[in-house]
């Protein structure tokens, strides 16, 4: 049997609906595997919080768990960053952070349930780079309005570096604006190529498992595919705990970029 490591990132329908015409374009608003996953990840995310927010003065595990994601955020990310003026944008990185933690989440456990022969189940949303530049773009658009409101022309100051002499601003304005357009493509660049990468190695290696088991069963010198079936489950199982840490370091780490996007905008010109 084949190996194909990138089935599981295919985009298919699951709800064929008819196109709609905007602008003499035809947009497809069927529902994928896509679509229901991201769908999933945003129930989960708002049924671990309306559990978490309980208030409860002994809290259980669940709230206990929920305010220490939010306290990663506030005291890690958002007050270490931007400072006292952080505060209202709290939520807003946290929803970021809790909606990429998910679907990195989800990845890992729909992967492990794929090798049980559901492979539908083993689609990652954040996987697909159309995830994940939307998730970027969505995310810069954000920051370039609430710096909008906030400082209005004055953004100029993003890509006009203070104390440089004249003659040295043309190239230099050149290379900042560049540097900042670039922004959401690195971002979305960075969670997809984590996931997907480690998701085809999690592939491969399971695909050992399978095959070196099978050639085990023929007896012989090829029951040495025992031994090596066992080393791939081992280092699957491995890769899968690292998956896990991944998941959680990429949403971290998307949150922090969009953190300090913020920071230049919330702070503009100065420091906190």
């Amino acid at each position: 049997m084949a190996i194909e490591p990138m089935e599981q990132f295919l985009v298919h329908k699951i709800v064929a609906l008819p196109p709609v015409m905007i602008g003499g374009f035809p947009l497809d608003l069927s529902i994928t595997n896509s679509v229901v996953s991201m769908m999933v990840a945003a129930v989960l995310v708002v049924v671990f919080l309306a559990m978490a927010g309980k208030r409860e003065l002994v809290p259980g595990r669940l709230q206990a768990t929920g305010e220490a994601l939010f306290g990663v955020v506030n005291s890690v990310l958002v007050e270490p960053i931007i400072g006292h003026k952080g505060k209202p944008y709290v939520p807003f990185v946290f929803t970021i952070f809790m909606l990429v933690f998910v679907m990195n989440l989800m990845g890992v456990v729909l992967a492990i349930a794929a090798l049980a022969g559901f492979s539908e189940a083993s689609f990652t949303p954040t996987a697909q780079l159309a995830v994940t530049a939307t998730l970027a773009a969505l995310t810069f658009l954000s920051v370039l309005v609430i710096g909008f409101i906030k400082n209005g022309f004055n953004m100029y100051k993003l890509v006009v570096p203070s104390g440089m002499p004249i003659w040295m601003l043309p190239p230099m304005i050149i290379i900042e604006l560049i540097s900042f357009v670039a922004r959401p493509l690195t971002l979305a660049m960075r969670l997809f190529g984590n996931m997907l990468g480690g998701h085809v190695v999690m592939n491969i290696f399971a695909s050992f498992v399978i095959m070196l088991g099978v050639a085990g069963l023929a007896g012989g010198i090829a029951s040495l595919g025992f031994l090596g079936a066992g080393l791939s489950l081992a280092i699957l199982v491995a890769l899968t705990a690292l998956e896990l840490i991944v998941a959680f370091l990429q949403a971290f780490v998307f949150a922090a970029l969009a953190t300090v996007y913020l920071n230049e905008v919330v702070n503009l010109g100065h420091g906190h």
